[in-house]
């Protein structure tokens, strides 16, 4: 028995000795490293393929080709918002004129700059692209008063000084004292004095233009004989295939095509009746609400991230 007590309280002064670490000369452990076990994982969101928005953000970050496999897609500007507002851990991005607060997501700054219309328009922000438009070519139209309509608005959204007020609203960026008044260029366009109700203007392309977009249709409306209009957002690569490409003539013909990003090569918009820029917008990452730690992230961050070289927000400093 005493042998047997001897092994035991032998074992217990053993086990002791083990769970104990030595401490440092300074009181400290000069070797510990930090636990990644509670680090939060970043959880990338980005937008489809085709997406005008993603490939600007893309170019702006030096990433192109190279999003990490983890990324989760989804379908839209406004999808983006309200997952990422709805995830502590999201980050992603959207554009300028889109409604940060209501979506609980906070715009971050980009190599120290600050999203707004003023850092747009000097230069100084560096996520920025051109918000598009195109049209079916001239004579392909329902009716000469449609298209009479169409190539009035589109006068009133790019070149009027209402108009431009009315897309700086919305969030788009313009210098609307380089407009003319709509009252000027309305002589230009008989069509809009009379009654045009059972016209219908149909919209297709880009979801980032969807807000700046609406408004000007609302608000050309009672200027223009109260026409209708139908909106089917769905990205920018449908821009151009709706209304000059592949699905000009199918169940989704539009009559302006919108592409938040210039036209690409293979999208060949010289025989529309008209195309154009009608504003700037800029991309913005953002962070939910509660990711209150950050603020700015330079281009090689969000390389970083957005490629998956960094996957926790402890490494984003």
């Amino acid at each position: 028995m005493k042998k047997l007590t001897a092994l035991l309280l032998a074992a217990m002064v053993m086990m002791t000795g083990c769970s104990s670490a030595p401490a440092s000369d300074n009181g400290s452990d000069a070797t510990a490293t930090p636990s990644t076990s509670t680090a939060a994982t970043i959880n990338v969101y980005t937008r489809d393929a085709t997406s005008g928005t993603r490939e600007a953000f893309e170019k702006a970050g030096d990433f192109e080709g190279e999003l990490t496999s983890s990324a989760i897609e989804v379908s839209s500007n406004g999808d983006m918002a309200t997952r990422v507002g709805a995830d502590e851990n999201g980050i992603g991005y959207v554009s300028l004129s889109t409604d940060f607060a209501a979506n609980g997501v906070t715009p971050l700054s980009f190599e120290g700059v600050e999203p707004s219309e003023e850092t747009v328009l000097d230069g100084t922000y560096g996520m920025q692209r051109p918000f598009m438009f195109v049209t079916r070519a001239s004579g392909d139209y329902e009716s000469d008063e449609k298209e009479q309509l169409i190539a009035a608005f589109l006068d009133f959204l790019q070149n009027s000084t209402e108009g431009m007020l009315v897309v700086e609203s919305a969030g788009g960026v313009v210098d609307p004292e380089s407009g003319t008044a709509w009252a000027e260029l309305a002589a230009n366009h008989p069509i809009v004095n009379q009654d045009n109700s059972s016209i219908t203007i149909a919209t297709c392309g880009s979801t980032s233009v969807e807000g700046t977009l609406r408004a000007a249709l609302e608000a050309f409306q009672p200027l223009a004989g109260n026409f209708q209009f139908t909106m089917n957002q769905t990205g920018s690569g449908d821009g151009y295939k709706r209304v000059l490409g592949s699905e000009k003539d199918g169940a989704n013909r539009a009559d302006i095509g919108f592409a938040s990003r210039a036209f690409n090569e293979d999208e060949d918009v010289t025989t529309a009746m008209v195309s154009g820029q009608y504003c700037i917008d800029a991309v913005v990452t953002i962070v939910n609400d509660a990711n209150e730690g950050v603020t700015n992230l330079t281009q090689q961050q969000v390389h970083d991230i957005f490629t998956g070289a960094i996957t926790s927000w402890d490494e984003v400093e």
